[in-house]
Protein backbone atom coordinates (compact mmCIF):
# COMPACT_ATOMS: atom_id res chain seq x y z
CA UNK A 1 0.00 0.00 0.00
CA UNK A 2 1.09 3.59 -0.55
CA UNK A 3 0.06 6.69 1.38
CA UNK A 4 -0.39 10.27 0.23
CA UNK A 5 1.30 13.04 2.20
CA UNK A 6 -1.88 14.97 2.93
CA UNK A 7 -4.09 15.53 5.96
CA UNK A 8 -5.88 12.34 6.92
CA UNK A 9 -9.35 12.52 5.41
CA UNK A 10 -11.84 9.68 5.31
CA UNK A 11 -13.36 8.71 2.00
CA UNK A 12 -15.52 5.64 1.51
CA UNK A 13 -15.01 1.99 2.26
CA UNK A 14 -14.81 1.08 -1.40
CA UNK A 15 -11.00 1.17 -1.36
CA UNK A 16 -8.55 -1.56 -0.44
CA UNK A 17 -8.63 -1.39 3.36
CA UNK A 18 -9.34 -3.89 6.12
CA UNK A 19 -11.75 -1.29 7.53
CA UNK A 20 -13.17 1.93 6.16
CA UNK A 21 -12.31 5.32 7.58
CA UNK A 22 -14.99 7.67 8.95
CA UNK A 23 -16.23 10.22 6.46
CA UNK A 24 -16.47 13.79 7.78
CA UNK A 25 -19.61 15.68 6.72
CA UNK A 26 -17.69 18.30 4.70
CA UNK A 27 -16.53 15.72 2.15
CA UNK A 28 -19.63 13.52 2.06
CA UNK A 29 -20.04 14.53 -1.58
CA UNK A 30 -17.19 12.15 -2.36
CA UNK A 31 -19.56 9.26 -1.74
CA UNK A 32 -21.76 10.30 -4.64
CA UNK A 33 -21.48 8.25 -7.83
CA UNK A 34 -19.27 9.72 -10.54
CA UNK A 35 -21.45 11.17 -13.28
CA UNK A 36 -20.53 11.58 -16.92
CA UNK A 37 -19.08 14.96 -17.83
CA UNK A 38 -21.52 16.99 -19.93
CA UNK A 39 -18.81 18.38 -22.16
CA UNK A 40 -15.07 17.81 -21.87
CA UNK A 41 -12.77 20.71 -22.70
CA UNK A 42 -9.52 19.21 -24.12
CA UNK A 43 -7.31 21.88 -22.53
CA UNK A 44 -8.91 21.46 -19.12
CA UNK A 45 -8.56 17.69 -19.45
CA UNK A 46 -4.83 18.09 -20.10
CA UNK A 47 -4.53 20.23 -16.97
CA UNK A 48 -6.39 17.61 -14.90
CA UNK A 49 -4.09 14.88 -16.17
CA UNK A 50 -1.05 16.96 -15.28
CA UNK A 51 -2.39 17.63 -11.78
CA UNK A 52 -3.12 13.94 -11.21
CA UNK A 53 0.31 12.84 -12.39
CA UNK A 54 2.11 15.62 -10.49
CA UNK A 55 0.31 14.70 -7.28
CA UNK A 56 0.98 11.00 -7.68
CA UNK A 57 4.68 11.55 -8.32
CA UNK A 58 5.31 14.25 -5.70
CA UNK A 59 3.14 13.11 -2.81
CA UNK A 60 3.04 9.32 -2.97
CA UNK A 61 6.53 8.22 -1.98
CA UNK A 62 7.79 4.66 -1.63
CA UNK A 63 10.80 3.63 0.44
CA UNK A 64 13.20 0.68 0.44
CA UNK A 65 12.39 -0.26 4.05
CA UNK A 66 8.62 -0.73 3.76
CA UNK A 67 8.09 -1.36 0.07
CA UNK A 68 9.31 -4.06 -2.29
CA UNK A 69 10.50 -4.15 -5.88
CA UNK A 70 7.05 -5.16 -7.16
CA UNK A 71 5.58 -1.92 -5.82
CA UNK A 72 8.54 0.33 -6.56
CA UNK A 73 9.13 -0.78 -10.14
CA UNK A 74 5.45 -0.27 -10.96
CA UNK A 75 6.10 3.38 -10.16
CA UNK A 76 8.97 3.40 -12.65
CA UNK A 77 6.59 1.98 -15.25
CA UNK A 78 4.41 5.08 -14.88
CA UNK A 79 7.12 7.76 -14.59
CA UNK A 80 10.21 6.18 -16.11
CA UNK A 81 13.60 7.28 -14.86
CA UNK A 82 12.04 10.23 -13.03
CA UNK A 83 10.44 7.98 -10.42
CA UNK A 84 12.31 8.11 -7.10
CA UNK A 85 12.49 5.83 -4.08
CA UNK A 86 13.24 7.00 -0.56
CA UNK A 87 16.42 5.32 0.68
CA UNK A 88 17.95 6.28 4.03
CA UNK A 89 16.16 9.61 3.99
CA UNK A 90 17.11 10.54 0.42
CA UNK A 91 15.01 10.41 -2.74
CA UNK A 92 16.97 8.56 -5.45
CA UNK A 93 15.76 7.75 -9.00
CA UNK A 94 14.88 4.05 -8.87
CA UNK A 95 16.70 2.94 -12.03
CA UNK A 96 19.84 4.84 -10.98
CA UNK A 97 19.61 3.24 -7.54
CA UNK A 98 19.49 -0.26 -9.03
CA UNK A 99 22.27 0.42 -11.50
CA UNK A 100 24.50 1.59 -8.66
CA UNK A 101 24.01 -1.64 -6.71
CA UNK A 102 21.02 -0.67 -4.61
CA UNK A 103 19.10 -3.42 -2.85
CA UNK A 104 15.39 -3.88 -2.33
CA UNK A 105 13.19 -6.76 -1.31
CA UNK A 106 12.15 -8.65 -4.46
CA UNK A 107 14.96 -7.36 -6.69
CA UNK A 108 16.36 -10.89 -6.88
CA UNK A 109 19.09 -11.22 -9.49
CA UNK A 110 21.49 -14.11 -10.01
CA UNK A 111 24.26 -15.07 -12.40
CA UNK A 112 22.92 -16.84 -15.44
CA UNK A 113 24.71 -18.74 -18.16
CA UNK A 114 28.35 -18.13 -18.94
CA UNK A 115 28.50 -16.04 -22.09
CA UNK A 116 31.08 -15.67 -24.79
CA UNK A 117 33.32 -12.77 -23.81
CA UNK A 118 35.26 -10.46 -26.10
CA UNK A 119 37.98 -10.41 -23.45
CA UNK A 120 39.25 -14.01 -22.98
CA UNK A 121 40.65 -13.11 -19.56
CA UNK A 122 37.32 -11.84 -18.27
CA UNK A 123 34.31 -14.04 -17.49
CA UNK A 124 30.96 -12.80 -18.73
CA UNK A 125 27.62 -14.02 -17.38
CA UNK A 126 23.99 -13.47 -18.16
CA UNK A 127 21.80 -11.50 -15.76
CA UNK A 128 18.79 -13.54 -14.60
CA UNK A 129 15.84 -12.05 -12.72
CA UNK A 130 14.17 -14.63 -10.48
CA UNK A 131 10.40 -14.92 -10.80
CA UNK A 132 8.48 -14.93 -7.50
CA UNK A 133 4.79 -15.10 -8.50
CA UNK A 134 2.19 -14.24 -5.91
CA UNK A 135 4.59 -12.59 -3.47
CA UNK A 136 3.78 -8.99 -4.44
CA UNK A 137 7.45 -8.41 -3.64
CA UNK A 138 9.44 -9.97 -6.47
CA UNK A 139 8.94 -10.33 -10.20
CA UNK A 140 5.41 -11.65 -10.64
CA UNK A 141 5.70 -12.72 -14.27
CA UNK A 142 8.57 -13.89 -16.45
CA UNK A 143 10.53 -10.93 -17.82
CA UNK A 144 8.44 -8.33 -15.97
CA UNK A 145 11.56 -6.45 -14.85
CA UNK A 146 12.91 -6.46 -18.39
CA UNK A 147 9.64 -5.02 -19.70
CA UNK A 148 9.61 -2.22 -17.13
CA UNK A 149 13.27 -1.29 -17.58
CA UNK A 150 12.87 -1.30 -21.36
CA UNK A 151 9.99 1.18 -21.04
CA UNK A 152 12.28 3.34 -18.88
CA UNK A 153 14.49 3.68 -21.97
CA UNK A 154 17.46 1.91 -20.35
CA UNK A 155 20.13 1.60 -23.08
CA UNK A 156 21.63 -1.77 -23.99
CA UNK A 157 25.05 -0.82 -22.63
CA UNK A 158 23.75 0.33 -19.23
CA UNK A 159 25.35 -1.51 -16.29
CA UNK A 160 23.79 -2.95 -13.13
CA UNK A 161 25.89 -3.76 -10.09
CA UNK A 162 24.55 -6.80 -8.22
CA UNK A 163 26.78 -7.89 -5.36
CA UNK A 164 30.20 -8.73 -6.78
CA UNK A 165 28.91 -8.78 -10.38
CA UNK A 166 28.44 -6.05 -12.93
CA UNK A 167 25.96 -6.89 -15.68
CA UNK A 168 24.90 -4.94 -18.73
CA UNK A 169 21.39 -4.61 -20.08
CA UNK A 170 22.67 -6.68 -23.00
CA UNK A 171 23.56 -9.46 -20.54
CA UNK A 172 19.97 -9.27 -19.29
CA UNK A 173 18.61 -9.58 -22.83
CA UNK A 174 20.96 -12.47 -23.62
CA UNK A 175 19.82 -14.40 -20.54
CA UNK A 176 16.14 -13.82 -21.25
CA UNK A 177 16.60 -15.35 -24.70
CA UNK A 178 18.52 -18.33 -23.30
CA UNK A 179 15.81 -18.91 -20.68
CA UNK A 180 12.76 -18.83 -22.97
CA UNK A 181 12.15 -22.57 -22.48
CA UNK A 182 12.14 -22.08 -18.69
CA UNK A 183 8.90 -20.12 -19.04
CA UNK A 184 6.69 -23.19 -18.64
CA UNK A 185 3.55 -21.05 -18.35
CA UNK A 186 4.21 -19.76 -21.88
CA UNK A 187 3.28 -16.25 -20.75
CA UNK A 188 5.28 -14.00 -23.04
CA UNK A 189 3.48 -10.66 -22.70
CA UNK A 190 6.37 -8.99 -20.88
CA UNK A 191 8.97 -10.80 -22.99
CA UNK A 192 7.48 -9.28 -26.14
CA UNK A 193 7.59 -5.78 -24.65
CA UNK A 194 11.22 -6.13 -23.61
CA UNK A 195 12.70 -7.92 -26.61
CA UNK A 196 10.99 -5.78 -29.25
CA UNK A 197 12.39 -2.66 -27.61
CA UNK A 198 15.91 -3.82 -28.48
CA UNK A 199 15.43 -6.18 -31.43
CA UNK A 200 13.42 -6.02 -34.67
CA UNK A 201 10.29 -8.15 -34.83
CA UNK A 202 11.93 -10.53 -37.31
CA UNK A 203 14.62 -11.37 -34.73
CA UNK A 204 15.47 -15.06 -34.15
CA UNK A 205 17.70 -16.85 -31.62
CA UNK A 206 18.56 -20.18 -30.00
CA UNK A 207 17.83 -20.83 -26.32
CA UNK A 208 19.96 -22.80 -23.85
CA UNK A 209 18.30 -26.09 -24.86
CA UNK A 210 19.10 -25.59 -28.54
CA UNK A 211 15.53 -24.72 -29.51
CA UNK A 212 15.03 -22.08 -32.18
CA UNK A 213 12.80 -19.11 -31.37
CA UNK A 214 11.54 -15.95 -33.02
CA UNK A 215 9.57 -12.90 -31.95
CA UNK A 216 6.77 -14.16 -34.20
CA UNK A 217 6.74 -17.45 -32.22
CA UNK A 218 6.12 -15.54 -29.00
CA UNK A 219 3.32 -13.54 -30.62
CA UNK A 220 1.69 -16.73 -31.91
CA UNK A 221 1.77 -18.35 -28.46
CA UNK A 222 0.23 -15.24 -26.90
CA UNK A 223 -2.56 -15.34 -29.48
CA UNK A 224 -3.23 -19.02 -28.80
CA UNK A 225 -3.59 -18.28 -25.07
CA UNK A 226 -6.29 -15.70 -25.75
CA UNK A 227 -7.59 -13.13 -23.28
CA UNK A 228 -9.52 -15.49 -20.99
CA UNK A 229 -7.42 -16.05 -17.90
CA UNK A 230 -4.86 -13.49 -18.97
CA UNK A 231 -3.46 -11.18 -16.29
CA UNK A 232 -5.72 -8.17 -15.61
CA UNK A 233 -8.40 -9.17 -18.09
CA UNK A 234 -5.87 -9.89 -20.81
CA UNK A 235 -4.73 -6.26 -20.97
CA UNK A 236 -1.06 -7.22 -20.49
CA UNK A 237 -1.31 -9.67 -23.37
CA UNK A 238 -2.86 -7.01 -25.57
CA UNK A 239 -0.25 -4.46 -24.53
CA UNK A 240 2.61 -6.83 -25.40
CA UNK A 241 1.10 -7.62 -28.79
CA UNK A 242 0.30 -3.97 -29.48
CA UNK A 243 3.79 -2.74 -28.66
CA UNK A 244 5.37 -5.43 -30.82
CA UNK A 245 2.94 -4.76 -33.67
CA UNK A 246 3.59 -1.01 -33.48
CA UNK A 247 7.33 -1.59 -33.85
CA UNK A 248 6.75 -3.93 -36.76
CA UNK A 249 4.67 -1.28 -38.53
CA UNK A 250 7.32 1.38 -37.85
CA UNK A 251 9.89 -0.89 -39.52
CA UNK A 252 7.65 -1.31 -42.57
CA UNK A 253 7.51 -5.10 -42.21
CA UNK A 254 4.50 -7.04 -43.55
CA UNK A 255 1.48 -7.54 -41.29
CA UNK A 256 0.67 -11.16 -42.03
CA UNK A 257 0.41 -14.48 -40.20
CA UNK A 258 0.43 -13.94 -36.41
CA UNK A 259 0.77 -10.20 -36.91
CA UNK A 260 -2.47 -10.00 -38.88
CA UNK A 261 -4.17 -12.11 -36.20
CA UNK A 262 -2.77 -9.80 -33.51
CA UNK A 263 -4.20 -6.78 -35.33
CA UNK A 264 -7.60 -8.45 -35.49
CA UNK A 265 -7.59 -9.26 -31.76
CA UNK A 266 -6.55 -5.71 -30.91
CA UNK A 267 -9.25 -4.21 -33.14
CA UNK A 268 -11.93 -6.48 -31.63
CA UNK A 269 -10.81 -5.55 -28.11
CA UNK A 270 -11.03 -1.83 -28.89
CA UNK A 271 -14.59 -2.32 -30.18
CA UNK A 272 -15.53 -4.24 -27.03
CA UNK A 273 -13.94 -1.67 -24.72
CA UNK A 274 -16.06 1.03 -26.33
CA UNK A 275 -19.23 -1.06 -26.47
CA UNK A 276 -18.99 -2.05 -22.79
CA UNK A 277 -18.08 1.42 -21.50
CA UNK A 278 -20.35 2.66 -18.73
CA UNK A 279 -22.40 5.85 -19.08
CA UNK A 280 -20.15 7.74 -16.64
CA UNK A 281 -17.05 7.03 -18.72
CA UNK A 282 -15.73 4.11 -16.66
CA UNK A 283 -14.52 1.19 -18.73
CA UNK A 284 -16.03 -2.20 -17.91
CA UNK A 285 -14.78 -3.98 -14.79
CA UNK A 286 -15.12 -7.13 -16.92
CA UNK A 287 -12.65 -5.66 -19.42
CA UNK A 288 -13.39 -6.95 -22.95
CA UNK A 289 -15.75 -9.82 -22.07
CA UNK A 290 -19.03 -8.10 -21.18
CA UNK A 291 -20.43 -4.96 -19.54
CA UNK A 292 -19.70 -4.49 -15.86
CA UNK A 293 -20.07 -1.81 -13.20
CA UNK A 294 -18.76 -1.60 -9.66
CA UNK A 295 -19.21 0.87 -6.77
CA UNK A 296 -15.61 0.13 -5.74
CA UNK A 297 -13.36 3.00 -6.83
CA UNK A 298 -10.26 0.88 -6.26
CA UNK A 299 -11.54 -1.79 -8.63
CA UNK A 300 -12.39 0.85 -11.23
CA UNK A 301 -8.95 2.40 -10.88
CA UNK A 302 -7.41 -0.96 -11.78
CA UNK A 303 -9.77 -1.99 -14.57
CA UNK A 304 -10.22 1.39 -16.27
CA UNK A 305 -6.53 2.14 -15.75
CA UNK A 306 -5.29 -1.07 -17.37
CA UNK A 307 -7.72 -0.71 -20.26
CA UNK A 308 -6.76 2.93 -20.87
CA UNK A 309 -3.11 1.83 -20.85
CA UNK A 310 -3.90 -0.60 -23.68
CA UNK A 311 -5.95 1.98 -25.59
CA UNK A 312 -3.25 4.63 -25.29
CA UNK A 313 -0.77 2.25 -26.90
CA UNK A 314 -3.07 0.78 -29.56
CA UNK A 315 -5.32 3.56 -30.86
CA UNK A 316 -4.40 5.97 -33.63
CA UNK A 317 -3.88 9.66 -32.89
CA UNK A 318 -7.35 10.40 -34.29
CA UNK A 319 -9.04 7.68 -32.25
CA UNK A 320 -7.50 8.92 -29.02
CA UNK A 321 -9.25 12.26 -29.52
CA UNK A 322 -12.69 10.64 -29.79
CA UNK A 323 -15.19 11.61 -27.12
CA UNK A 324 -15.58 8.13 -25.63
CA UNK A 325 -11.85 7.97 -24.92
CA UNK A 326 -11.89 11.47 -23.42
CA UNK A 327 -14.75 10.41 -21.14
CA UNK A 328 -12.74 7.43 -19.90
CA UNK A 329 -9.78 9.71 -19.19
CA UNK A 330 -12.00 12.24 -17.40
CA UNK A 331 -13.50 9.45 -15.29
CA UNK A 332 -10.08 8.14 -14.33
CA UNK A 333 -8.91 11.63 -13.36
CA UNK A 334 -11.87 11.95 -11.03
CA UNK A 335 -11.07 8.62 -9.38
CA UNK A 336 -7.53 9.87 -8.76
CA UNK A 337 -8.83 13.19 -7.42
CA UNK A 338 -11.25 11.53 -5.00
CA UNK A 339 -8.59 9.18 -3.64
CA UNK A 340 -5.76 11.65 -3.03
CA UNK A 341 -6.01 11.28 0.74
CA UNK A 342 -6.07 7.49 0.96
CA UNK A 343 -3.78 4.52 0.43
CA UNK A 344 -4.02 2.67 -2.87
CA UNK A 345 -2.71 -0.65 -4.16
CA UNK A 346 0.42 0.06 -6.19
CA UNK A 347 -0.32 -2.13 -9.21
CA UNK A 348 -3.67 -0.49 -9.96
CA UNK A 349 -2.39 2.98 -9.07
CA UNK A 350 0.67 3.00 -11.30
CA UNK A 351 -0.85 1.18 -14.27
CA UNK A 352 -3.60 3.81 -14.26
CA UNK A 353 -1.00 6.57 -13.98
CA UNK A 354 0.91 4.98 -16.87
CA UNK A 355 -2.27 4.97 -18.95
CA UNK A 356 -2.79 8.68 -18.27
CA UNK A 357 0.88 9.49 -18.96
CA UNK A 358 0.75 7.63 -22.30
CA UNK A 359 -2.50 9.37 -23.25
CA UNK A 360 -1.06 12.73 -22.28
CA UNK A 361 2.02 12.18 -24.41
CA UNK A 362 0.11 10.91 -27.45
CA UNK A 363 -2.58 13.61 -27.43
CA UNK A 364 -0.86 16.70 -26.03
CA UNK A 365 2.83 15.98 -26.49
CA UNK A 366 5.56 14.90 -24.08
CA UNK A 367 6.05 16.53 -20.73
CA UNK A 368 8.78 15.98 -18.17
CA UNK A 369 7.66 15.17 -14.64
CA UNK A 370 9.87 16.00 -11.67
CA UNK A 371 9.42 14.61 -8.14
CA UNK A 372 10.75 17.86 -6.66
Amino acid sequence: MISARLSLVGLICVLLFASCRPMPPDISQNALPIAAADQIDPDKLRDRIDHVLDFTLKHRHLNTEEHAAWQILHGSLAFGRSFPVMHEGELIPVVDYLQQGGKMNGWTIERGNKLVSKDPEKENFGMRAITEPGTRAGQGHYDQWLAILSQCEVPADATFIVGPDTFTMTNFLQQVQLDISRNHAHEFSWTLIGLTKYFPTDHTWTDSTGQQWSIADLAQIELEQGLDGGACGGTHRLIGLSMALNRRKEAGLPIEGPWAAAQQLIDESVVNARQYQNSNGALSVNYFQRPGVSPDLAENLGTSGHTLEFLSISLSDEQLKEEWVRRSVSYLCEVFERTESVSLECGALYHAAHGLALYRQRVYGPREFSPE
